[in-house]
């Protein structure tokens, strides 16, 4: 999977804060100006100072995440950048794909960078609902039912092969990843923050898989595929892994939880202009009106997309938010939510195909930047 890449922002120290851009479309375009969100202060839980971050040192920040996973996950540097974009973005992650491609490694290599706490559930048909979120149990000492909480209550979750398990449990989880919290027992609980889902699907099998309904698909911030690497990425993969000189536990984490938290305000606090915003109304209109779909991008989908450029823009040290940036997340972001016509499911129509399309004939506006 390649994504395209997005113009690097300025090499002196602070230019991406004074850097402005106009747009150049019909309407009268405003300069774009860096509204820094509210930052943390003082010390976190443990006592370390919280250090406020500028552009360029959360872009580094951002970069080693992504070379400390490419130590374990051989040729998949550009999946990993987008799931850690989406995990900037407060969003959750499907990875659709065949078996052995590296799904699993590549979400525990990720959440060790990231310094989080991780749990992995294999769903399975007979899965329920409680043992994902917790249950109550009697404690005969004090007479009292004690709640015991469940894998979900961890800051990165893998939901491997998701659509093994039947939609009463895939419920319970859709109120964690929508909500960000957990109702058992008539209580509801807040989980822990961050909170990342990473799920994987197999596309190919379908005896005894539960097909997403589009309502869940919909929660998903993106779809990743990995593909097959390429055979000099392959060599070098089996090489490290045969001879046990590459693998998981030697991931340092880069980051800390709270340094994770800051790096999430820095993102919602990335510029998107007007014109932007309105080429990314384009964008999902075109999905609806395209001939060749029944269901077109949702306005979550809009929400995903654009925090998704705001994800990519500090990535590469800007302040602002590009049509690039946009570009560059739109058919992870959108190819999911697209529902093809029925008569068109023979053919290899995808809803990955139709947001190309809809890339390549809506057009963009034009940054000057000033």
């Amino acid at each position: 999977m390649r994504i395209p890449e997005v113009p690097s922002s300025t090499s002196s120290s602070g230019a991406s804060r004074r850097q402005t851009a106009t747009y150049v479309s019909s309407w009268q375009p405003v300069p774009v100006r860096y509204r820094s969100p509210p930052r943390p202060t003082g010390s976190t839980r443990k006592g370390t100072p919280v250090t406020a971050l500028d552009d360029h040192s959360a872009a580094r920040l951002i970069a080693e995440v992504v070379d400390e996973v490419g130590k374990a996950v051989t040729g998949q540097h550009d999946a990993a950048q987008l799931v850690l974009l989406t995990v900037l973005s407060h969003g959750h992650v499907l990875i659709e794909d065949l078996p052995g491609l590296g799904k699993t490694m590549l979400s525990r290599s990720l959440a060790r960078a990231l310094g989080v706490t991780f749990a992995r559930v294999q769903f399975t048909p007979d899965l329920l609902p409680q043992d994902l979120t917790g249950t109550s149990v009697f404690d005969q000492r004090s007479g009292e039912f004690q709640f015991r909480p469940g894998p979900v209550f961890t800051q990165f979750l893998l939901a491997d092969e998701i659509n093994r398990t039947p939609p009463k449990t895939q419920a319970a989880l859709l109120e964690a990843m929508a909500e960000q919290q957990v109702t058992s027992d008539g209580q509801t609980r807040r989980l822990p923050d961050p909170f990342v889902v990473v799920a994987t699907s197999n596309p190919i099998e379908f005896e005894g898989t539960y097909t997403l309904p589009e309502a869940q698909l919909d929660r998903f911030t993106v779809r990743v595929r990995l593909g097959y690497l390429d055979p000099d990425a392959e060599a070098t993969m089996l090489h490290g892994r045969l001879t046990d000189t590459v693998h998981e536990s030697s991931i340092r984490p880069v980051v800390t939880a709270e340094q994770l938290i800051e790096l999430r305000r820095m993102r919602a606090g990335v510029e998107i202009h007007r014109s932007v915003l309105e080429y990314i109304v384009a964008l999902l209109d075109a999905t609806r009106r395209h001939p060749k779909v029944a269901v077109g991008a949702s306005p979550r989908g809009g929400l995903a997309l654009g925090a998704l450029a705001q994800a990519a823009a500090l990535s590469a040290g800007r302040a602002f938010v590009l049509p690039d940036d946009v570009k560059r997340v739109a058919v992870a972001a959108l190819g999911h939510r697209i529902v093809v016509r029925p008569e068109l499911w023979a053919s290899r129509m995808t809803g990955d195909s139709v947001a190309t399309d809809v890339l390549e004939s809506v057009p963009a506006p034009v940054a000057q930047p000033s």
